[in-house]
């Protein structure tokens, strides 16, 4: 098992993928090490000579920010900060992206300028060493003073308190500190606020939708080009010569990918085919080009997040300076979430029409590509749930980040609302799974059906192995099993 160092280098979601996919452990690195402990003590010497407040060091947060505390009172005060922002509720977090707030907060606290102490970095280093994540809840943040609540109950086992997820079992931190003979950290000055200003909630969520997004896109057009040749199309459309008239990157790659899974098809080279195809399958390129741009832009800012401070205040050792500032404020990331909430619905709307065309009895095939149909309703409704969930996508695409609601007595009056950005977007990626798992059922019934003549070998080799799992519908079955069985397939098929 491999390590990875915090701190050497810029974070991408590329390394983040090769961390989760080998199963790295993370260390601190030297200088991490370094700027954490030099920031540290720089707050400290300070506090040592500064006798005024210093918004949420001593003082209250929010709204009772002119409530200066005693200093032999601060550590209580962050403890205190901990307890009384754990507001969380709804659904649990999922492991996969608990696992991602902690590396992200991880990654923040290294850049020394939170003044966090070396222990705890370090105990947040061992929770993910050791596969203990905190329960966190989906609902309680506004994404403007970061991801108070859910940024609360992932720090609340630092301090003994809240419940964990222990190697797949759900326990209390008390009991599993006794279990490994843990003790409970007393948080210093600055430190709870550290931990529960941060974007971390929002990003993570938006990194998990990325890396799932960025997969999903090459299925739509492994499964468009099934769809194609399944509909008996024309391949004039991906002609590379009318996508460097119009050179969109996303257009001209996806027009590329497309030729390129139907290079020596038989069925795509087929005489007597119609003059035009519907925009569900000739337009392929430009609207998963259009997707696949966004997605490239919204990557972009979520590197960026992923490798900026984005506590409160912000601390310069170097400079004598500490900052109240906004960095924790989400607007970047909700506006881009609510982005991919489009982009990636759009995937979704155009293969349902996809969908549809191929059950619809035209270009010589059946109707619901079954035979006996009438006896038999073959595939009719699977189009119906792939229509349910593309239109509940155009639901969730109403976006969160202009809204706003005011909060701590109007001291925080305008928020980002993206973390609730953050969680219609997960919605809206496993739907897009769903709709693309319809519609691999639907294609690779119809290619089956156009037989003795083939696709191209790629497509061939590609339905075959997903006939392992879903066989060719020959007459009415149980069709919720197909679908699951084909989300399965995406999931865990290669291509």
């Amino acid at each position: 098992m491999s390590t990875y160092q915090i701190g050497l280098e810029r974070l991408s979601l590329s390394q983040i993928a090769e961390i989760i996919a080998e199963k790295q452990t993370l260390q601190l690195s030297d200088a991490a090490l370094a700027k954490i402990e030099k920031c540290r003590n720089y707050l400290d010497d300070k506090l040592k000579r500064h006798d005024g407040p210093i918004y949420g060091i001593n003082t209250g947060f929010g709204y009772l920010q002119n409530v200066e505390i005693e200093s032999e009172k601060l550590s209580q005060l962050q403890h205190n900060l901990l307890l009384s922002h754990a507001c969380g509720t709804g659904e649990e977090v999922s492991p996969e992206i608990v696992r991602l707030m902690l590396l992200l907060k991880i990654q923040s606290l290294s850049y020394g300028h939170s003044a966090i102490a070396l222990t705890t970095v370090q105990r947040l280093v061992d929770f993910y060493n050791n596969d203990i994540l905190p329960v966190i809840y989906t609902q309680g943040s506004l994404g403007a003073s970061g991801d108070l609540a859910p940024l609360a109950h992932l720090a609340l086992p630092l301090i003994g308190e809240g419940v964990v997820l222990y190697k797949g079992v759900k326990t209390s931190t008390k009991d599993l500190y006794q279990t490994l003979g843990w003790e409970a950290l007393k948080l210093q000055s600055k430190e709870g606020l550290a931990l529960i200003n941060g974007t971390q909630f929002m990003s993570s969520y938006g990194v998990f939708c990325l890396l799932k997004a960025q997969s999903l896109a090459k299925w739509a057009d492994a499964i468009a080009a099934i769809s194609i040749d399944g509909f008996d199309c024309r391949i004039d459309p991906f002609d590379t010569f009318s996508h460097i008239i119009r050179p969109h990157a996303g257009q001209v790659h996806t027009a590329q990918n497309i030729s390129k899974w139907l290079s020596g098809s038989e069925l795509i080279k087929r005489e007597g085919k119609q003059t035009q195809d519907p925009y569900s399958f000739r337009c392929v390129p430009q609207v998963h080009g259009a997707s696949k741009d966004s997605i490239n832009y919204i990557q972009s800012v979520f590197e960026t997040e992923i490798n900026s401070v984005t506590d409160n205040p912000n601390v310069f050792p170097d400079e004598d300076r500490i900052i109240s500032a906004g960095n924790f404020h989400g607007q970047p990331l909700a506006l881009t979430l609510d982005f991919l909430c489009i982009a990636l619905a759009e995937f979704g709307s155009i293969s349902e029409r996809r969908t549809f065309q191929l059950i619809s009895g035209q270009r010589g095939l059946p109707p619901f590509l079954v035979k006996d149909a009438g006896l038999n309703s073959g595939l009719m409704i699977t189009q119906y749930t792939a229509a349910s969930i593309a239109s509940e996508n155009k639901q969730l695409c109403t976006p969160a980040s202009v809204d706003s609601i005011v909060s701590s007595n109007g001291q925080e009056d305008h928020v980002s609302m993206g973390a609730n950005a953050a969680t219609k977007c997960l919605r809206v990626v496993n739907n897009l799974e769903r709709i693309l798992a319809i519609e691999l059922l639907t294609a690779a019934q119809a290619l089956d059906l156009r037989k003795p003549l083939a696709s191209s070998e790629a497509i061939e080799a590609l339905v075959a192995n997903y006939r392992k799992v879903v066989s060719f519908n020959e007459a009415d079955r149980l069709l919720a099993t197909d679908i699951a069985a084909s989300v399965t397939f995406l999931r865990t098929e290669k291509i």
